[in-house]
């Protein structure tokens, strides 16, 4: 896969296009990939994605932002196993946001090449939103880019959206999440160096580096691990401000694996949540939350036994 930083073609090829955010890239997301791919393949031509960093919302508003569900690394990830040829990667920034939305039009043919350009029934793009589907068709098709409109996928008519996921997640419900992104929810990222507590604590963990502030879940979580040539690993893991021990702290993950001991600093895993134990809770002491500790791997264990 092919990533470009910035909104040009070397080579000016040819591609089948599609333009979104694509956070989470769930089942709805998929399937846009899917059609896109198929189109792709009829008229020849590599599959390509549009997408923009950061977030139009987290320019505009960062404080109401919603929450990202997947790390740009992350994305395009997912893109790799999703067999996309090429992704560009916008700078959104104010001279972008100011762009007129024949302008944008302009940009996806001219300077990324686009013949055929797939999007969702709610897209809207250029300065203030204010292009639409029928004006990129008209545009478009007078350049001879055509334009085909994927409508939204749903389940038990609930419409599957990086909105739906972040409020099953919100809520621990983790296996509505699957079922929306097709796969458990994941965070991926490099061991880091923690304080040692767990360790200290006699449950050692594996710190994995949040790359944004506010993720989309806390508590304490039954999961399973893998990345960088490992087999997957059972382990239990807490994601929250450790509000025992730290006041006004940052969101961490971290995570105990059950029966292991390996050097693991700098590697890159990736955590699936498969199961919510329980919220975090702030106890009066280190005795207190040690105890807690070994009731969640015991239970964690357990449910690894039942479900697994």
């Amino acid at each position: 896969m092919l990533i470009f930083r910035g909104l040009y073609s070397t080579g000016k090829t040819p591609v089948a296009l599609t333009i979104g955010n694509f956070d989470g890239v769930h089942l709805g997301h998929q399937a846009l990939l899917k059609q896109l791919r198929m189109a792709a393949q009829q008229l020849g031509l590599p599959t390509a994605v549009l997408v923009f960093e950061p977030h139009p919302r987290e320019f505009f508003t960062p404080q109401e932002a919603p929450v990202r569900l997947t790390s740009m690394r992350e994305k395009l990830e997912f893109f790799t196993t999703l067999d996309v040829d090429r992704v560009y990667v916008c700078r959104f920034n104010s001279s972008f946001a100011q762009m007129s939305a024949v302008n944008f039009i302009h940009v996806l043919y001219e300077s990324l090449a686009a013949k055929f350009v797939l999007i969702g029934d709610d897209f809207r793009f250029g300065n203030r939103r204010s292009g639409d589907i029928a004006l990129m068709e008209k545009i478009g098709g007078q350049q001879g880019l055509k334009v085909e409109v994927m409508h939204r996928v749903s389940h038990n008519d609930v419409r599957i959206s990086s909105t739906a996921v972040r409020a099953a997640l919100s809520k621990g419900d983790l296996r509505t999440a699957q079922r929306y992104l097709g796969r458990p929810y994941s965070i991926s990222g490099r061991v880091v160096h923690g304080d040692g507590l767990g360790k200290q604590l006699g449950f050692p963990t594996a710190n994995i580096q949040l790359k944004h502030n506010r993720p989309p879940l806390t508590g304490i979580f039954v999961v399973r691990v893998q990345g960088d040539g490992m087999s997957p690993m059972q382990g239990v893991a807490s994601l929250g401000v450790r509000p025992t021990v730290k006041k006004n702290g940052k969101p961490i993950l971290e995570v105990h694996l059950f029966d292991f001991s390996d050097e693991i600093y700098n590697k890159h895993l990736r955590v699936d949540f498969l199961h919510k134990l329980r919220d975090e809770v702030k106890y009066l002491d280190l005795q207190s939350l040690t105890q807690q500790i070994e009731l969640d791997v015991s239970n964690a264990k357990q449910w690894f036994i039942q479900y697994d």
